[in-house]
């Protein structure tokens, strides 16, 4: 090219040597949705008002309000009914809420991976039912307590209906429980699996069978769970289904007091082996039952909020302590 030869150097056209640029591609159009925003969603789901979600994040109400209209308007949906105070989630904001789930949990891992230890500054609220508290989570939460020593644990023992509602107001960080849940406010994560037997003295008929059935309850002196207990339902339907009719001697509340019955002999029970199959009275043996009834011990979580390390931690141990104790649920032979 010569130096008065400005065609397409000076124009900024391609000459005829030069392959032309590609068009410039158009942006693919975005919501705009952040995830501040994604959080407030969250928060106003757990807490349901503008206030608590405010207390939750750190933020002011105007905050709240402000990201909540952002968001609507962006999704041109409703997505919070206004009722006596409360702002109730849409069936919309329940379904946003139950996506951005892995989202959450894929930043709990990553802001915890520079930082996998307690902070010591940060008490760690645990609750359990009875059974659980007594039986399973002093190994755990003593193994917590050696590997980190200025760490504050506080334990709460409550029934599963309680425990829940501690864990959605943001009053407990973790809870463990064999029931399953269905509230907004809690995340639900199953971690050990286990099938109901049948408990009963080593010295009663039934213990020389390989299995129960419904048919060999029939009749039998039986002591029951409270209905309100995770196992009965399902127990019940099926015996009605085999058509067994027990003879209830008693009912309680939990699975321990069941079987300390069942030692006194006052009958057999169905239970959930988890965790009192660890420390079963000698004078006891548990037998398989069938139909299989399969139940499942979970973590409950605040729904709003990231699991912090101190959580994530105690949550490894308890799975840890699980494997290794519960690989099967010991059938002594009588």
């Amino acid at each position: 090219m010569s130096p008065n030869d400005t065609t397409g150097a000076a124009t900024g056209r391609p000459t005829a040597s030069e392959p032309a640029a590609p068009a410039p591609v158009a942006p693919l159009p975005r919501s705009g949705i952040t995830l501040r925003e994604l959080e407030v969603l969250r928060a106003l789901v757990t807490s349901g008002t503008a206030t608590a979600a405010a207390d939750r994040l750190g933020i002011s109400q105007p905050a709240v309000s402000r990201a909540v209209a952002q968001i609507e308007s962006r999704l041109d949906r409703r997505l919070f009914l206004r009722e006596g105070g409360r702002l109730v989630p849409t069936p919309e904001a329940l379904a946003i809420d139950a996506e951005i789930d892995p989202v959450f949990a894929a930043l709990s891992r990553i802001e915890n991976a520079a930082s996998r230890h307690p902070d010591p500054s940060v008490p760690l609220r645990i609750a359990a039912p009875p059974t659980i508290a007594h039986r399973f989570l002093p190994g755990p939460a003593a193994e917590l307590a050696r590997g980190y020593p200025d760490l504050p644990v506080f334990l709460d023992v409550l029934s599963s209906d309680v425990l829940v509602t501690h864990v959605a107001e943001g009053r407990a960080d973790i809870a463990i429980t064999d029931t399953q849940p269905n509230h907004a406010g809690v995340r639900v994560e199953p971690f050990h699996e286990t099938r109901i037997v049948c408990l009963m003295r080593r010295d009663h008929p039934l213990a020389g069978r390989e299995t129960i059935t419904p048919a060999d309850l029939d009749g039998q002196d039986f002591v029951a769970q409270t209905r309100r207990h995770s196992a009965r339902a399902a127990s019940d339907r099926a015996l009605d289904e085999g058509g067994a009719r027990p003879r209830i001697t008693i009912e309680t509340a939990t699975v321990v007091s069941a079987a300390e019955l069942v030692a006194e002999g006052l009958g057999l029970a169905l239970i959930n082996p988890f965790p009192v199959a660890l420390r079963l009275d000698p004078v006891l043996v548990t037998r398989p039952f069938v139909p299989t009834i399969t139940l499942r011990t979970s973590f409950l979580t605040p729904a709003g909020v990231r699991p912090s390390a101190t959580v994530l931690a105690f949550m490894a141990l308890v799975r840890a302590r699980a494997e290794a104790s519960l690989t099967g649920v010991p059938h002594a032979r009588p």
